[in-house]
């Protein structure tokens, strides 16, 4: 071994390189306060080893760069520990660019001779931060696609070149597949070349003016190995131990439903540490934005920048480091204001449970065992009833209707009902309540109506309240058979144990003792029906065809009490109809 390691340093010189390094001399000796650089170099390896690992498994393209953070995160080994792992680390360097530039600052080691090195570091803290805003973008899921957008759109404010900019950084006019693969060349090819041209030169900078010691010097000098290099190891361990509970505790990173330009995001926000920016220019309207985005923050980094100039005088380095704390604590006071203003925000609050309810269920959809199919992931959210069917009823029929008792996304409504709430509809509590004498006038059910004094409520108000028991039992076995007619998913399994009162409900339906078929349709056409046809009501096709067209004489004809013919009229395609009618009849995927 020893031959060996004396060909190899004969070679290469390694052991004298190792010893410039080791030993190199530390003024006042070993201190905490030196130990951001070194926890910074460490956490920049993580994230090029993490990264370089996470690229083999990333396709990215606005069709497949959701689904392979998806495999990453959920079907890959071990995928979850490493997405974590590159996410959070991201976010400590952050923290700790900063720390390193608060004690660069209070040391003084901006100062000559070492300007150059401090606008090498001011650099590296844009360009991480740019990793940080080009890495949002790459799972392309909601949350990602809506911040970028409005992030990038601050280029637009930019007089006379912003548009072009903008649409340089987009790549094209709309947002999408090359808007992703330029941000994702930026991300792994051109801003890590950046960071390593730097930091070496950083490195060199630093090596060749050596450390600025903090006065007075309570220590004699001392070598970097073996103090400085155990106290670094430990900092480093300490920042690590910090980026894994974060891991484990959130078991990876988040990761939201796949991007979709056609549906608004209202819980769009920036990462944390963006936030202040975000809060800055709601203090400036539209016509003086670009104070907010571009002046007031570029006359900030001015004078970082010529902090190496101001700070050659006793009374400027004072200045600076009230410049620094100040801009510290204005972020974090910004940081917390948005924050606050967030959590008292139920517009937003609602919008983050909703967008939250909708990665969980994409997730459950793309874990299922047709996977996600060849048109994306986004197509699943598109295509799901239980995404879909709560905003299309929200928008189209919560004016009137509500579903149980709410707008179909769980949120209450201010109009006054006018119309019956269909949560469970066709169900057999939902019928046996519209036969009750006791709630049919409610406005549950046809209380808000105009059919509230009609010949359906007076029939159920006047006889069935007189049925004897062996006409109940007769009524039961009609309800039965009605809900039969819808062939509800959530009840299909107890419809085979009542088959055979089932078929007694379907004979008695067409018996003129129940007196049904007065003024419905059942099995067979009815010339003198004046009301909705029974045969397969509530079913998939029956709906559709009712919320298509209620007016039909199949329905309710000329005596349709202002229920809009949604296909007929064109307000609903086709495909909205059905995801309608799947999610009204809880016809949906469940694992």
């Amino acid at each position: 071994m020893k031959s060996l390691l004396n060909w190899l340093d004969h070679r290469t010189g390694f052991r004298k390189l190792a010893r410039e390094v080791l030993y190199e001399n530390i003024p006042g000796g070993a201190r905490w306060r030196y130990v951001w650089g070194s926890t910074l170099t460490f956490t920049l390896f993580v994230q090029f080893v993490t990264g370089v690992v996470l690229w083999m498994a990333y396709a990215p393209s606005a069709q497949t760069a959701w689904e392979s953070v998806f495999y990453i995160q959920h079907e890959m080994w071990g995928g979850w520990f490493l997405r974590g792992l590159h996410h959070y680390t991201a976010q400590a360097m952050t923290v700790l660019l900063v720390l390193h530039l608060m004690q660069v600052v209070i040391d003084g080691a901006y100062k000559a001779p070492r300007e150059v090195n401090y606008w090498f570091g001011v650099i590296l803290l844009f360009l991480v931060l740019g990793l940080s805003l080009t890495g949002y973008l790459l799972p392309w899921d909601q949350k990602g696609f809506w911040a970028t957008n409005v992030a990038t759109s601050i280029a637009a404010i930019t007089p006379v070149v912003g548009p072009g900019v903008q649409k340089l950084i987009v790549g094209g006019p709309d947002y999408g597949h090359h808007t992703l693969t330029r941000f994702f060349a930026l991300h792994a090819g051109v801003l890590p070349a950046l960071i390593i041209a730097l930091l070496a030169g950083h490195i060199y900078l630093f090596r060749r003016h050596g450390i600025t010691p903090k006065e007075p010097r309570r220590k004699p000098d001392a070598a970097f190995w073996p103090d400085q290099v155990l106290m670094d190891a430990v900092a480093c361990l300490a920042v690590m131990a910090t980026i894994l509970f974060l891991v484990i505790r959130n078991h990876g990173a988040d990761l939201g439903a796949p991007a979709d330009p056609s549906e608004p995001y209202s819980a769009a926000r920036p990462e944390w540490y963006f936030l202040f920016l975000f809060q800055f220019l709601k203090y400036f309207p539209a016509d003086t934005e670009i104070v907010g985005a571009m002046i007031i923050p570029g006359i900030l980094t001015g004078v970082v920048m010529i902090m190496p100039f101001i700070g050659r005088w006793k009374l400027g380095h004072r200045f600076n480091l009230g410049v620094l704390f100040g801009m510290i604590a204005g972020a974090s006071l910004l940081t917390y204001l948005a924050l606050a203003g967030d959590a008292k925000n139920p517009e937003y609050q609602e919008a983050v449970k909703l967008a939250t309810r909708e990665a969980a269920r994409v997730k459950k959809l793309a874990g299922s065992l047709s996977g996600i199919p060849a048109t994306g992931a986004v197509s699943l959210l598109r295509s799901d009833p239980l995404t879909r069917g709560p905003k299309l009823f929200a928008r189209h029929c919560a004016s009137c209707h509500r579903h149980g008792g709410g707008d179909g996304m769980g949120n209450p409504v201010t109009d006054p009902i006018s119309a019956p709430d269909l949560g469970g509809f066709a169900s057999r509590e939902w019928i046996g309540g519209m036969l009750d004498p006791e709630r049919i006038s409610s406005l549950h059910y046809l209380g808000g109506t105009k059919f509230k004094a009609g010949k359906m409520v007076r029939f159920v108000k006047r006889d069935i309240a007189n049925y004897d028991e062996g006409q109940k039992e007769s009524l039961r076995k009609v309800i039965l058979a009605l809900s039969a007619e819808a062939n509800l998913p959530g009840q299909r399994a107890v419809e085979k144990l009542d088959a055979t009162l089932i078929m007694e409900g379907r004979n008695l339906l067409k018996s003129e003792a129940m007196r049904c078929t007065e003024c419905h349709s059942f099995g067979k056409p009815n010339e003198d029906a004046t009301a909705p046809d029974l045969t397969g009501y509530g079913s998939r096709q029956w709906l559709i065809e009712l919320i298509s067209d209620p007016s039909h004489v199949r329905f309710y004809g000329s005596r349709n009490d202002r229920m809009p013919s949604f296909g007929q009229d064109k307000i609903l395609d086709r495909q909205s109809l059905e995801l309608l009618a799947d999610w009204l009849r809880n016809d949906y995927y469940q694992p």
